[in-house]
């Protein structure tokens, strides 16, 4: 069955989006609501669960997807592997969980009950098959079982979430959204996966190369997940930690859009990999630097433009550091965007998990370091600063050690006009607020609108061949006369 690029980017991007936009959906509620020191509390707490979970999954959601692309053809093949991977992560959460229950649950802490309600959040972790689907380029149904799920926490926040009281309800409605949606995927496993005799299987035989993969997903998480955690530990004010939780996200949204093409395209890379297609590889890879690069530049423009007036209509009172921290970690949307389409899309499909592995400890020992030096005196600035080194860190890596495989020369040749419609849109949009004297809510609708025409009617006057080709796909979504990606790169 030939599995469409396009329509999958749009699922997963639906997808991460659903993931983000939600909790960013009720932001301004729940920063209202909670205030600034409860969302920190929630951001710190859940930097604690999130190594548990990262060390529980032992880098499982890369390699099952990996592995299952590899076979996404043969269904007896990928039904033995789907079991022996699930059942290696669900041995490896196991323990996790109980190691967590030991350290932080049964023994009285500050925050002892919202990590009791954490428990339920590895539990739904254990469960969780979406690497499957996604290995098998069935993106739409990790989209349409999550939505329901969704939606249905973004109501019960609205309903439940009333007073300052009301975090421990906030944290029930965010891990049972993961228990519901994670069990939901499996309502497809019949359909999917045959029956496989226990014997048969060879499940610690995934252990070694799972770890392999886990390596550099837990530098990854050095400078994603300790931010905030270093940020609590460091600072006694846990504010500190809920600005910066609260720009993280707005980043996060914006890198969903940027990065949604990365997990769709390991699997089709893993693919051709399998099956020594470097042509098609290649010019797969193409296609999503332009896009990412198409995306990146304009969307970190306009975040520095519009942050100082979003921010408080966004986020409330008491909030105005979180503008800051969007405009400094804004370039990480360029960096990841990058080391997505070279790490994530070339280094890990293609088996060259040594240079991906040494970017990634080379840019959390960056963060670790900068953070240590800056976050005391400045706080969640200074650990903006070091997310910001270290995403540059392991993006240059990766340039340097894939320039054989990459025509960069080209690259930039075909994407300048990018940055430079950026900028021509920065300098229109910043020039019409100060002579307008716009401010506040209309600056921010005004700077969107006039951003986006202005973007849009350059690339539009320069034919830009990818806008074209985006137009016309939008246009004949859902038509069964998809051309080869080889013709158009």
């Amino acid at each position: 069955m030939k599995k469409s690029i396009k329509k999958n980017y749009i699922y997963n991007l639906l997808y991460q989006v659903l993931a983000i936009i939600i909790p960013i959906i009720t932001i301004p509620y729940v920063s209202r609501v909670l205030g600034a020191r409860n969302i920190g509390i929630y951001g710190y707490t859940l930097s604690i669960s999130a190594y548990f979970i990262l060390f529980g999954s032992l880098g499982v959601a890369l390699y099952g997807q990996r592995e299952i692309a590899y076979v996404q053809n043969d269904k007896k093949k990928y039904s033995k592997k789907f079991w022996e991977i699930f059942l290696l992560k669900l041995l490896t959460m196991t323990i996790a969980t109980i190691i967590f229950y030991f350290a932080f649950v049964k023994f009285s802490n500050n925050y002892n009950i919202y990590f009791k309600i954490l428990l339920l959040e590895l539990i739904g972790t254990a469960l969780d098959i979406s690497w499957f689907f996604q290995g098998l380029e069935e993106f739409g149904k990790t989209v349409s079982r999550n939505l329901i799920v969704k939606i249905a926490s973004l109501i019960c926040i609205f309903l439940f979430v009333k007073t300052k009281n009301d975090l421990y309800i906030y944290f029930i409605i965010y891990a049972l959204s993961i228990i519901l949606g994670n069990l939901s995927l499996w309502l497809y496993i019949p359909k999917y996966v045959n029956k496989v005799s226990l014997k048969s299987l060879n499940i610690l035989g995934h252990l070694r190369p799972a770890i392999m993969l886990f390596i550099p997903q837990a530098a990854i998480q050095i400078y994603t997940v300790l931010d905030r955690t270093m940020i609590g530990v460091i600072i006694l004010d846990k504010s500190e930690v809920g600005f910066y939780t609260q720009g993280e996200r707005i980043i996060k949204l914006l890198l969903t859009i940027v990065g949604a093409m990365g997990i769709v395209m390991l699997p089709r890379i893993a693919n051709r990999f399998a099956k020594n297609d470097t042509k098609s590889i290649k010019a797969y890879l193409n296609k999503s630097f332009n896009l990412t690069l198409l995306l990146s530049f304009p969307l970190i423009f306009g975040l520095i433009l519009v942050s100082d007036s979003f921010v408080p209509i966004f986020f409330g009172d008491g909030f105005d550091k979180v503008s800051i921290i969007m405009k400094v970690i804004s370039p990480i949307i360029l960096f990841i965007g990058i080391s997505g389409i070279i790490g994530y899309q070339y280094f890990l499909p293609t088996q060259h998990q040594k240079e991906y592995t040494i970017s990634v400890i080379l840019g959390a020992v960056i963060n670790f370091i900068i953070n240590i030096l800056l976050i005391p005196r400045y706080g969640a600035i200074g650990a903006a600063i070091g997310t910001v080194a270290a995403e540059f860190m392991v993006a240059g890596y990766q340039i340097i050690k894939a320039r054989h495989f990459f025509d960069y020369k080209l690259i930039i040749k075909d994407n300048i006009k990018y940055l430079i419609a950026s900028i021509i849109m920065f300098i229109i949009c910043y020039c019409t607020n100060k002579l307008f004297n716009l401010v506040g809510l209309k600056q921010v609708i005004i700077d969107i609108c006039l951003g986006g025409i202005t973007y849009f009617i350059i690339l539009l006057v320069t034919k830009d061949k990818l806008l074209f080709e985006i137009l016309n796909k939008i246009i004949n979504f859902g038509g069964k006369n998809e051309k080869s990606i080889k013709g158009n790169s």
